[in-house]
């Protein structure tokens, strides 16, 4: 998708679809066939630039035919490189700038509490998004107001666009801060499917405050060529490195 866009962001979707695939084929009650089931989980990708990890999963569940997979950044395509609202195709918000994911999503879960709802609306979020103020606003009210139908995600593989989070601002320790705005805190490796299944359980069990999953990743994960490097956070692959991707990932040159 992203060799014949020519563009977008490599690094972070590898890195995180094991939790993808946890959500949206183990753990959120959702249906392609009814997606505006008013009983449906949502899911908020408030790092929208990581769109290519939800977009294939949307695609594999059911909510689009794989054709599209290759309109990806195309004028006029519903598959843009943040992702654009399209609840038919399970896009449930138009993210990309940073922060905004989790207030939208406490508005959701908000929501549910008014109509009386048990579905969960998980939002995903990064560690570079955690330089944002909005996101911890959200975070303390969250808490506050113990919105328990609330699961998140953050994906800490240590890179942003410019380099590593530690060079450019330091957002350790989140786990302490989450904790600190009276959210229940777990860390795993997220990429080991195990443990992230494990989290989810243990998340959905834990009720009376808001959780988050803080999910050490390895950005390009299963590329040895991206994995861990900055310079792909933000760049589509080469002819060459196409190649090498797809040979390691198994699925041939």
């Amino acid at each position: 998708m992203l060799h014949k866009a020519g563009a977008g962001h490599t690094g972070g979707p590898l890195g995180m679809m094991e939790i993808i695939t946890a959500l949206y084929f183990s753990a959120m009650s959702h249906d392609p066939k009814n997606p505006t089931d008013p009983d449906r989980d949502r899911f908020i990708l408030a790092n929208g630039h990581t769109c290519p990890a939800l977009y294939v999963a949307l695609c594999r569940a059911g909510y689009f035919p794989k054709e599209e997979l290759q309109h990806l950044r195309q004028l006029g395509s519903p598959l843009q490189g943040h992702p654009k609202l399209n609840v038919k195709w399970g896009i449930e918000m138009s993210t990309g700038s940073l922060g905004q994911g989790m207030s939208v999503a406490n508005g959701i879960a908000f929501a549910a509490r008014l109509d009386k709802k048990d579905y969960t609306v998980y939002s995903f979020h990064s560690d570079g998004e955690a330089q944002e103020g909005m996101l911890w606003e959200a975070a303390l009210t969250a808490g506050h107001h113990r919105l328990d139908n609330r699961i998140g995600f953050l994906d800490f593989n240590g890179i942003q666009i410019d380099g590593f989070n530690k060079d450019i601002k330091d957002v350790s320790p989140l786990a302490d801060k989450f904790e600190a705005f009276r959210w229940a805190v777990r860390n795993i490796d997220g990429n080991n499917m195990a443990e992230v299944l494990d989290a989810i359980d243990w998340a959905k069990k834990t009720k009376g405050k808001p959780k988050m999953i803080i999910a050490t990743t390895i950005l390009g994960k299963g590329v040895s060529i991206f994995e861990n490097k900055p310079k792909y956070h933000g760049v589509a692959p080469s002819d060459e490195e196409l190649a090498i991707a797809l040979k390691e990932l198994g699925e041939g040159a």
